[in-house]
């Protein structure tokens, strides 16, 4: 006897189809793809929703969210907020899920956007542009109108010197010569961004610099300095003081959460805020430094 196979359900479906699946009319529908409040995404001109994420939606919808219970991470690496949710999810054990995955900021956003993330840690450029810089980089995004973005501390952003090479030199025009090997990040992250500008400014560009290895995350991209791989990569103070390298800085710049409305009201967000706003971590930060936790928890924009 052969088996009855059962239609698959759509993976996509269609303004007709959701509607219907969520009781709604078409017009309704249209509305809440207009406000950008429904994952949906165009295709040849014609709204398609992911069955998965409006799933999701609904439960995050209900009754205050159902996965409350969970805190995804995703966007910038950073080895303070590394140990501290480390700690967290410790801490929490199997109570949520509490984790950080270093994607870098444009891939972080893109999974903020696509709700595969809770919130995401972006940084882009120096400090005393990120008003202004942060808000555009997010309008690049049609949920932006959704979130909210919030600080999480300053830090010292520049290069990760292999220590005998910082020996050689302190400048930073002398490290674009190719007879230094580099670590460079990948495109969309904020060190690699952070670079290019400083690059640009001596009319040069990543073509420029003799790189055999792309690194993912800062972290990697110490790990290939420490391992004899490279010489020089960009990245954050706190991470060349980890492995015992040298650094250059470019200068601060500003760390912050992105993340939906509604999660900026979740208890488990909260809780982190309120973590990193603690003598143990101010004391971890002063072990790692370069940082600046004064305006930790700061509303900065989407609040409207």
């Amino acid at each position: 006897m052969s088996a009855v196979l059962r239609p698959q359900a759509d993976v996509f479906m269609s303004v007709k189809q959701v509607a219907e699946y969520l009781h709604l009319n078409e017009k309704k529908v249209y509305a809440l793809v207009n406000e950008g409040t429904i994952p949906a995404t165009k295709v040849t001109g014609k709204w398609m929703f992911p069955r998965e994420l409006i799933d999701r939606w609904m439960l995050d919808s209900s009754h205050g969210g159902l996965l409350t219970d969970r805190l995804v991470i995703a966007g910038s690496d950073d080895p303070l907020l590394n140990r501290i949710i480390s700690e967290y999810a410790r801490d929490t054990g199997a109570h949520a899920l509490i984790s950080y995955t270093s994607t870098g900021t444009r891939l972080g956003l893109d999974l903020l956007q696509a709700q595969r993330a809770d919130a995401c840690g972006i940084h882009w450029g120096p400090a005393n542009e990120s008003h202004t810089r942060h808000p555009a980089l997010l309008r690049h995004y049609s949920q932006h109108h959704n979130w909210v973005m919030i600080r999480a501390f300053r830090r010292e952003q520049g290069l990760i010197v292999s220590p005998p090479v910082l020996q050689y030199t302190h400048d930073i025009k002398e490290l674009f010569d190719r007879q230094f090997r580099w670590a460079l990040r990948q495109n969309g992250a904020g060190a690699q961004r952070y670079l290019m500008e400083i690059l640009g400014k001596h009319g040069l560009n990543s073509s420029s610099l003799k790189s055999e290895h792309t690194a993912l995350s800062e972290r990697e991209a110490a790990s290939a300095i420490a391992m004899d791989l490279a010489d020089v990569a960009p990245g954050a103070k706190a991470v060349a003081t980890e492995f015992g390298l040298g650094f250059i800085s470019f200068g601060w710049e500003s760390f912050d959460f992105v993340l939906h409305r509604q999660i900026w009201f979740r208890r488990l967000f909260q809780d982190l805020l309120d973590r990193l706003g603690t003598v143990q971590s101010r004391e971890l930060a002063e072990e790692l430094t370069g940082y600046d936790l004064t305006d930790c928890g700061q509303l900065l924009w989407g609040d409207d």
